[in-house]
């Protein structure tokens, strides 16, 4: 399997994460890309239309994207505890909790890409304000949510969400918000797939 990757990309590294948890990730050949709304690269264009990261091709020539789909794909291939619970109250909680998580990188992302992508007299203020908005919203409800020891999908997602705040956004301050949020992250982050799959870049 070879992933299209960059590690400054949160999305990246969930699958990163969930392929260290999964031991599946000496299969994995990482291929360095660069790609952005404004970029044309016709290498992931030709495995993946919308262009984005990651992007997984598989040795049947077929290819697959968005990080929960490949994350979900990964933790078809072992035979350990599943990462995502195959039915019942457990499956929809860690289900929730990454759909949580993913909307706050959304609105995180998009936050960067209107600082840097836009010229300054172009940006659109109150457009940032709502996706900060929703941000802290997101924030506010994984600080609600019981995380248990037993590491899901959505306990994966969290933490590299947490995780891009910062490595992105350093002064927001969401520790301070959410000591408790804070002292959960503290302990995830120290699993060697958190470590060995710090943002760079």
């Amino acid at each position: 399997m070879k992933l299209h990757y960059s590690s400054a990309s949160p999305y990246v590294r969930k699958v990163l994460v969930v392929a260290h948890e999964t031991g599946l990730i000496d299969r994995i050949e990482l291929i360095p890309t660069a790609v952005a709304p404004t970029l044309v690269n016709p290498e992931v264009a030709a495995q993946n239309p919308l262009v984005k990261l990651p992007t997984l091709e598989l040795e049947n020539g077929q290819s697959l994207f968005d990080s929960r789909v490949i994350a979900e794909y990964l933790d078809t291939l072992h035979n350990g505890r599943r990462l995502f619970p195959a039915e019942g109250d457990q499956r929809w909680t860690a289900l929730r909790r990454q759909a949580i998580a993913d909307g706050l990188l959304d609105a995180a992302v998009l936050i960067r890409y209107e600082h840097f992508l836009r010229p300054e007299p172009q940006r659109w203020r109150e457009w940032i304000d709502g996706q900060f908005r929703k941000m802290r919203q997101a924030l506010a409800s994984l600080a609600a949510e019981r995380f248990e020891s037993q590491l899901t999908i959505g306990e994966i997602t969290a933490g590299c969400a947490l995780g891009y705040l910062d490595f992105r956004y350093p002064g927001e301050d969401w520790r301070g918000a959410h000591p408790g949020l804070a002292t959960w992250y503290a302990g995830i982050v120290e699993r060697p797939s958190f470590a060995a799959t710090m943002p760079r870049g």
